[in-house]
């Protein structure tokens, strides 16, 4: 095994935060609600209006489209000969993920430069994901089923990893700790393909209810094109979300070195209960997940929206409620919502962000290298 000069594993880590910034950047650009612009929409087109570091050369369309064909270049697994897969140099990987604990793990996403599946992560990319295609379905034009079949390779191996062991949860393959001692191709990787899990004596409250959260909210991009895969999404996103609120406690404690210092739950796991109960409820309508959300007690501020802290998003979903539906008793979320919006908008007293030229959202030193919204 060849080690990589650190000045290439900068570069790859560099390729690969920029790589990543562009994907979460897919939602808020697509996403309209049903009744006009939306507020993601909206502090979109304010900061496009307002902002004075905004440069007529950048085409943020392409960025989209290439995003969107990046995840092609991310699969892990046995790789599809048709058009669904248009990079062909890669070829297939890791079709022995999962039997160190006897189970299929094939198939998923790699992180970014490095040949592990984090899920955590994962999981927030394909909810966003499934989130740009409910609310942009028409504009998205011939790419909506390009984003459909991104988000599906993703739920299929999801699946896979709440379905294979009962009471267990697989949350990720391959050790980061010795895979980012190695640059190489994942077809040629020799790496241990470590599996990792969380279940009821280690519990991992945030995973899995981002991992619910993503089932969830694919289902909802299914329900109309397969209705029999959108109905087992959601039948595994219930069970999932049980597990997570059934069973409290972060999985960075449980896995630690795992998955800390790469993908740690800093914001701790009750932004991704939020979350996922609020993908729930717009699948299912079902009540007892907004009685479990007035519940949980998630009103503190926030100026972020991460794979890690959710609370921005959750709240913006749940806006919906008051500016689609009309319900009153969603306006607590609605102005949370725009709370969160005067915090980012680059003109906004309240603000608390930073833009590069691009309009990419940076935080402190840290989080300008992990959360970029």
């Amino acid at each position: 095994m060849r080690k990589t000069p650190i000045k290439r594993d900068l570069l790859i880590i560099q390729t690969s935060i920029t790589l990543t910034s562009i994907l979460n950047l897919i939602p808020h650009f697509f996403m309209d609600s049903l009744n006009g612009p939306s507020l993601f929409y909206s502090f979109f087109l304010a900061l496009l209006l307002c902002s004075n570091a905004v440069q007529a050369s950048q085409n943020y369309e392409d960025a989209l489209a290439k995003s969107i064909l990046f995840f092609q270049g991310q699969r892990s697994g046995r790789l599809p000969l048709s058009q669904s897969q248009n990079l062909r140099w890669r070829s297939a990987s890791g079709l022995g993920d999962g039997s160190q604990a006897r189970v299929n793990l094939v198939g998923g996403y790699y992180d970014a430069g490095d040949n592990v599946k984090f899920n955590f992560p994962m999981a927030y990319t394909t909810t966003m994901l499934s989130w740009s295609a409910l609310e942009n379905s028409k504009r998205l034009g011939p790419q909506l089923e390009n984003v459909r079949v991104a988000i599906r390779w993703a739920t299929d191996y999801l699946i896979k990893c709440a379905t294979a062991t009962p009471g267990v949860l697989y949350v990720g393959v391959g050790d980061p700790n010795v895979d980012h001692k190695c640059w190489e191709r994942p077809e040629d990787m020799d790496t241990v393909r470590t599996v990792y899990s969380v279940s009821r004596n280690k519990p991992g409250s945030d995973v899995a209810a981002e991992t619910a959260a993503a089932l969830a909210a694919a289902s909802l991009v299914f329900r109309k094109v397969d209705s029999a895969y959108s109905k087992l999404l959601l039948r595994t996103a219930k069970s999932v979300f049980q597990f997570a609120a059934q069973y409290r406690g972060s999985y960075s404690d449980s896995l630690g070195s795992a998955v800390c210092p790469f993908y740690c739950s800093y914001s701790g796991y009750k932004d991704e209960l939020l979350w996922g109960a609020a993908w729930l409820l717009r699948a299912t309508k079902d009540v007892s997940y907004r009685n479990f959300i007035n519940s949980l007690g998630a009103h503190g501020s926030t100026d972020i929206f991460s794979w890690d802290d959710k609370l921005a998003g959750a709240r913006v979903l749940l806006a919906r409620g008051s500016l689609v539906a009309n319900d009153k008793s969603y306006e607590p979320f609605k102005q949370q919502a725009q709370d969160f919006m005067c915090r980012i908008l680059p003109n906004s007293p309240y603000s608390t962000t930073q833009y590069t030229r691009g309009i990419v959202c940076t935080r402190t030193e840290y989080y300008s290298r992990i959360h970029i919204l």
